[in-house]
């Protein structure tokens, strides 16, 4: 319809056109004076209007033309979807169809198995049936036979049997318990050795005091300052004594305190790099070393934590394991001893099955106390008890802290656990040195009675003290009475003295000969 429309505007707008041109055209040639006649001027204004007239003409047959395509189109579009749309509704009948005689037959099917199982529900009900009377009448005949009633025959032999089993439960007992105790002691064994074998640590010694190398000895009279006012202001701010003696090019640090004597070693050692050595500077310098061994502390903490492999400690914990960096016990390392408590409690606790990150917990934990045990009233167990509470720790925790020296019962395996770890840490060989004191004396020792023998030059302990090298004067020792003095060394050694293994005599004796060229 809307190309007719447009068809029918078209000519009408073609008519107002010709007229407008016909009109324009009379009043120019009327204006110009020249122009045509008025008969001339209508006969070309119908030319034109026929013109214009066959031009509409021909643009209705156009519009109408596309417009019955237009209206073919659309019927095949609509034709098309119809024929697509009954061919899926077909496509879904079947399928119902389908579906419906499936559902028949399964329904078919359920209920002839239905009918089967009636069928046999009554048959097994008179089989049951059946199977009662003949056990009441074979009851029946067996009280007749032996005289008892069934109850009476019941009691009878549940009696004889509960005997029996009595005997052989008692026996099969006495044999499991045997075979248990070989086999847990067996199996204790392997896993102490399994555990000490895969946890390997280092070696610790003690340190009762430090030692800060000079760069002269002017150094020493700077660090005593005028009338001493330098050192009397390092001892009183770090709580050390500051050793100053004919050591050459050094300085001795004492105190109870190794966390005091790691604080004033740091300041020492930053003031003779400095070279400003008054009280006002020794009083900056022992701030930020104070400073500095606090963050010293933490890390050292952290890093045990990590390298054990326990998180979520408190972080005051985590500050007072790093305290224990610079605590010692026979000369074994608090820290270090703790973190192999913690190695060999995880990995007994692994052979056992039990919770290996627990385990490891309590041992790290275990000596906490160490921590402050000179700054606090009580013994390690109970200032460590004491600390693991305050901060929320565990109560398997707190047992196996409480009972690693036997003072309280273990309530768990773990407690057990680090308690053997414990024990092992601090008896393995090599663990727990002697302190300095005892090893300079035995060395001393050793020296004054290799030198108290007749024809002795000068004699050296070396190794440790497990070998003493002695140098003879050659003009009063022979060779041969270089065996017998060995000898007589040795024994007066093995009389007079205690040591560890054994130490090896070893006798020197040479011939020089001087002559000058003149």
């Amino acid at each position: 319809m809307i190309p007719i429309y447009a068809a029918i505007i078209a000519v009408v707008a073609a008519v107002l056109i010709a007229v407008f041109v016909s009109s324009k055209t009379a009043v120019a040639k009327k204006t110009a004076r020249d122009a045509e006649t008025v008969g001339t001027a209508e006969s070309r204004a119908r030319v034109i209007l026929d013109e214009a007239l066959k031009t509409a003409e021909t643009k209705k047959r156009e519009a109408l033309l596309e417009a019955k395509e237009e209206n073919l189109r659309i019927k095949n579009e609509q034709e098309r979807e119809y024929r697509e749309r009954r061919s899926e509704l077909q496509k879904y009948e079947k399928r119902i169809l389908s579906k419906e005689e499936s559902v028949d037959r399964k329904a078919d099917s359920l209920e002839r198995r239905e009918n089967d199982l009636v069928a046999k529900e009554t048959e097994i009900k008179k089989r049951e049936k059946k199977v009662d009377e003949m056990y009441a009448q074979e009851v029946k005949e067996l009280e007749r036979i032996s005289g008892m009633t069934s109850e009476q025959a019941k009691d009878y032999l549940l009696k004889s049997v509960e005997d029996e089993v009595k005997i052989d439960t008692a026996k099969l007992y006495k044999e499991l318990e045997a075979q248990a105790r070989a086999d847990a002691a067996k199996k204790a064994r392997d896993i102490v050795v399994t555990a000490i074998q895969k946890c390997a640590v280092d070696h610790v010694a003690e340190s009762t005091i430090s030692v800060v190398q000079l760069p002269s000895d002017e150094m020493k009279g700077r660090i005593i300052g005028r009338e001493g006012r330098n050192i009397r202001a390092l001892e009183t701010l770090t709580g050390v004594d500051l050793i100053i003696d004919d050591t050459p090019e050094a300085v001795v640090l004492s105190s109870f305190d190794p966390i005091r004597r790691e604080v004033a070693r740091i300041s020492l050692e930053k003031l003779i790099v400095d070279g400003r050595i008054h009280p006002a500077r020794i009083e900056e310098t022992v701030n930020k070393a104070q400073k500095e061994v606090d963050n010293m502390i933490r890390e050292e903490g952290e890093n045990a934590a990590l390298e054990v492999g326990v998180h979520g400690i408190h972080p005051e914990l985590i500050k007072l394991l790093g305290r224990m960096k610079f605590r010692f016990s026979y000369g074994q390392n608090a820290l270090k001893h703790s973190i192999e408590v913690a190695e060999l409690a995880g990995l007994l606790a692994g052979e056992m099955g039990l919770d290996v990150r627990l385990a490891k917990r309590a041992g790290l934990l275990h000596d906490i106390g160490k921590s402050i045990d000179h700054e606090v009233e009580g013994s390690h167990i109970q200032i460590g008890s004491e600390l693991c509470r305050k901060y929320k720790e565990s109560p398997v925790v707190i047992n196996a802290v409480e009972s690693h020296h036997g003072d309280v019962e273990p309530e768990s395996l773990i407690a057990c656990l680090v308690q053997a770890a414990d024990a092992i840490s601090a008896a393995r060989p090599g663990a727990r040195r002697e302190t300095l004191e005892t090893y300079i004396n035995r060395l001393t020792q050793l020296e004054e009675i290799t030198n108290s023998f007749k024809g002795v030059e000068k004699s050296y302990a070396v190794q440790a003290g497990r070998e003493v090298r002695i140098m003879v004067v050659p003009e009063v020792i022979s060779d041969a009475d270089m065996v017998i003095l060995a000898r007589d060394v040795a024994k007066r050694i093995e009389d007079e003295m205690e040591y560890p293994g054994q130490i090896k005599v070893n006798v020197i004796r040479e011939s020089r000969v001087t002559d000058y060229a003149k």
